[in-house]
């Protein structure tokens, strides 16, 4: 039955706001057992190097390399993979991947500096990171898209070398995901994977390079891991379960609609697909394609148990009344399947990304729209932002002061220093300030 598939809510409802803030409610990476062992896996890598690299490579991936050089997939099998992968699938790839190099290099800063009239210089000065380490899910999963998403802003940064990890269960390899790695410009690949995979991008090995920043999708063990490293490198971010809000009109086809959700929903059983309208009757539409749809569907099972759990219809007064509700989301992806939607983004204060019209599915921004797929989670939108460029710079300031400007702001600096009690700071500046004789 359709009425068992998802919930039916309402703004209007008197528990309303408490029923929504249970609907978001997801614990994250908090599992005490997984933390335990993540914990180990860090220690034993960082301690071990190479040998406990291998040791939990053979125990949790299921296949014997006989050393660590093993484990490193050399740049002849990486090109090898894109040249003998399906054509149509090469030409997606290339596709994708030159129209997110496009929307990637409008990010990219540069850096700058002013002088003022005593001749002080005042600027920042923008540098790529030196080795980025790049995490992706393998075995059953292939993400040949989060490779692209992931490696190409980072090569347009200029970042200096792009290392991939990516396990390989019972020795399988996927050619599409090396595939992937090739077009983006991977410079190596690692077969390893779990918490020793980020320990070993953390801390370093004998053959495996430390770096300076992680970014990739995981299960829980990797994202545990990623928060425990957190501090030896910088992170990308630590994501929760994938989620869609829509926000429609009622005019969309519903079957359009539905499909969108399940496009979150098959992504596990942890992801949140909700659709806010102020249509009742479309609501009972879109309900009756979820119900026909459904059983149609690859990914069924997953995507009942998505929307059992995590999805629902609400029922909202208004447009405005929609975006309100959108904005206490703070969605990863959200759809304005709407007449004329740009006219609602000045009030659309927290979202990942933006989907506008009845002709932009969420889909398409996973693949090859161009901006990053990679988008802040579980209400974090609040406050991240989509993975981009700016991501893999970072940003030092620049002071060159003049003899006359370095007078004048050690005036300031003595007093304020003064203030605080720190007398060699005063002192330090005050060195710099002009005798009458020299002025």
């Amino acid at each position: 039955m359709a009425d068992t598939l998802i919930r039916r809510m309402s703004s209007a409802d008197l528990d309303f706001d408490a029923a929504l803030t249970a609907l978001l409610d997801w614990e994250s990476v908090s599992n005490p057992s997984v933390v335990a062992t993540v914990a180990d896996v860090l220690a034993k890598v960082r301690g071990e190097g190479d040998a406990a690299i291998l040791e939990f490579t053979r125990r949790f991936d299921s296949w014997e390399p006989k050393a660590a050089a093993d484990l490193e997939i050399p740049k002849s099998r990486i090109d090898a993979a894109l040249a003998n992968i399906n054509a149509d699938v090469r030409a997606a790839l290339e596709t994708a991947a030159e129209r997110i190099k496009t929307y990637h290099q409008h990010q990219r800063q540069e850096s700058w500096s002013y002088r003022e009239a005593d001749g002080t210089l005042l600027g920042q000065q923008i540098t790529a990171l030196d080795r980025v380490g790049l995490y992706v899910p393998g075995g059953k999963a292939t993400y040949p898209s989060s490779v692209l998403m992931n490696a190409i802003p980072a090569k347009v940064a200029g970042v200096g070398e792009l290392i991939m990890v990516s396990p390989t269960p019972k020795g399988f390899v996927n050619d599409m995901v090396l595939a992937a790695a090739a077009i983006a410009g991977v410079d190596r690949v690692f077969t390893i994977g779990g918490a020793q995979a980020i320990a070993a991008l953390a801390y370093g090995s004998e053959t495996i390079p430390k770096v300076d920043k992680i970014v990739g999708p995981g299960n829980i063990y990797v994202a545990t891991a990623k928060r425990q490293v957190f501090g030896s490198v910088g992170l990308d971010m630590i994501a929760g379960p994938s989620e869609i809000l829509i926000i429609c009109d009622g005019k969309t086809d519903p079957d359009w609609i539905a499909m969108d959700l399940f496009s979150q929903a098959e992504h596990d059983e942890d992801a949140q697909s909700i659709l806010l309208s102020p249509d009742a009757n479309f609501l009972n539409q879109v309900e009756a394609s979820i119900s026909r749809l459904l059983p149609e569907s690859e990914r069924a099972d997953i995507i009942r148990s998505s929307m059992v759990s995590r999805g629902a219809l609400v029922l909202v007064n208004d447009m405005d009344d929609a975006i309100a509700i959108s904005n206490r989301i703070a969605p990863e992806h959200l759809e304005l399947s709407v007449d004329d939607a740009e006219q609602w983004l000045p009030k659309i204060r927290h979202a990942g990304a933006i989907f506008m019209g009845r002709y932009t599915p969420e889909a398409l921004g996973d693949y090859c729209a161009g901006p990053n797929h990679v988008l802040p989670t579980s209400g974090t939108a609040r406050f991240s932002s989509p993975l981009g460029v700016y991501d893999f710079q970072k940003r030092s300031s620049l002071i060159a002061c003049s003899a006359a400007g370095a007078s004048e702001l050690a005036k300031v600096a003595s007093v304020l220093a003064r203030g605080e009690s720190l007398q060699a700071h005063a002192r330090s500046a005050e060195y710099r300030i002009l005798g009458d004789c020299d002025e």
